[in-house]
């Protein structure tokens, strides 16, 4: 039998919101990828080159986590979600899944945007999960319950 998990990454409360809704709407477990240092207004800054969001646009960025999810080899399915920084996902995801052997596990991504969609988040994703295989993944920005089950569906 297939276990599901959704694993999010929220910093304004949106991307959260879609978490908690899909995993009901899944059956799925929930797990909030937290970081080990809380973001800041200020370190949100888009504008602001120097904010740390800015700064980590750079791919090799690796922001820490402040816990793990101790049964991920418990999941068959990894929903993973977060807000769109930059057409791809916060380099904290890359973080997130490199922490486990992903490996035989289906990976679905996502997102919650401002009006970005999912860009090139899929190929900034999967060299960090090797041997997972990616779906395509979608911007659910104010999904209906109708639009989630779909989503579900389709990558069942």
């Amino acid at each position: 039998m297939s276990k599901s998990l959704v694993a999010y990454f929220s910093v304004s409360g949106s991307t959260r919101k879609v978490a908690q809704r899909l995993a009901k709407v899944a059956g799925a477990d929930l797990f909030e990828i937290v970081p080990e240092q809380p973001y800041t207004a200020a370190d949100l800054d888009w504008t602001d080159r120097n904010s740390r969001s800015t700064r980590e646009r750079d791919p090799k960025c690796r922001p820490a986590v402040a816990s793990t999810c101790e049964n991920m080899a418990d999941y068959d399915t990894v929903y993973v979600g977060f807000p769109i920084w930059w057409y791809v996902a916060p380099t904290i995801i890359n973080t997130f899944l490199e922490a486990y052997d992903l490996a035989g596990k289906r990976v679905v991504p996502f997102a919650t945007s401002g009006g970005s969609r999912m860009g090139g988040t899929v190929a900034a994703l999967e060299p960090s999960a090797p041997g997972a295989t990616f779906a395509a993944g979608d911007a659910l920005n104010g999904a209906s319950d109708a639009k989630l089950e779909a989503f579900v569906k389709a990558n069942a």
